[in-house]
């Protein structure tokens, strides 16, 4: 079933349906830590339904997404979801396979790209092999393939922003250097300050030099037990 909801009171609605293609807290710290500057050309790699591209135009209006997934319904939503808010001239959706570059727009087109990718191996056993297993595990992507696509992409200095599972970090930093995409900054998500890191965030620079900058965890829970001043950000509650 197709459900719609609103980043927040007065802001962009989106369309998404009940079973593979639900919103995740995942997708809203990716919106949140992505950084865009006025008039960037940004690209979501296997966007889903393109919620991270509406977050990111909530913060900076004068930038331009290209949302790309290799799912038609996805596509679909993510396509009514642009035409609702009024920016067909600002979304582009672009129904495409990452591993075929002659599906892809042409090589150095952005300046940034997002990506919040499967988080597992394929048949490692954590996930079901279907609908849902292709949005977890790298059954039709793998990461080494994603980073080819950003890399092929972004111009020279072009940054990657993507969301990950913390215990595959130095697999990450590896993958990612192969295709020079050099890590220049590092945040782990945690539930709280005393449980450890579940999740990490990698900005990336293409041909950038070295020098990684690792700053202090997201913290999703205060010290109360409640949600994080910087959750509430992050979800737009500071907006309504």
């Amino acid at each position: 079933m197709e459900r719609w909801d609103q980043l927040y009171t007065g802001g962009y609605r989106f369309c998404f349906g009940d079973g593979a293609f639900k919103p995740s807290t995942d997708t809203f710290l990716l919106g949140g830590f992505a950084q865009v500057r006025r008039g960037e050309r940004v690209c979501d790699l296997g966007a889903g339904i393109g919620l991270p591209g509406l977050m990111l135009l909530s913060r900076e209006p004068e930038v331009h997404i290209t949302d790309i997934d290799i799912d038609e319904t996805a596509c679909a939503l993510a396509r009514r979801s642009a035409e609702a808010n009024g920016l067909a001239d600002r979304i582009r959706i672009v129904q495409a396979d990452l591993r075929r570059r002659e599906q892809l727009p042409p090589g150095g087109s952005f300046d940034v790209c997002v990506a919040n990718p499967p988080y597992f191996p394929p048949h490692t056993g954590r996930v079901a092999e279907g609908s849902r297993g292709v949005q977890r595990a790298e059954l039709q992507c793998t990461m080494d393939e994603l980073c080819a696509a950003a890399a092929y992409l972004l111009r020279s200095g072009g940054r990657l922003y993507l969301i990950h599972r913390a215990e595959r970090t130095a697999e990450l930093t590896d993958i990612l250097r192969r295709h020079r995409l050099e890590p220049k900054e590092l945040r782990f998500v945690q539930k709280d300050s005393r449980t450890p890191p579940r999740l990490v965030l990698l900005g990336c620079r293409r041909d950038g030099g070295t020098g990684l900058t690792v700053r202090t965890p997201l913290l999703l829970q205060d010290e109360h037990g409640g949600e994080s001043q910087e959750l509430r950000r992050i979800y737009f509650r500071d907006r309504g």
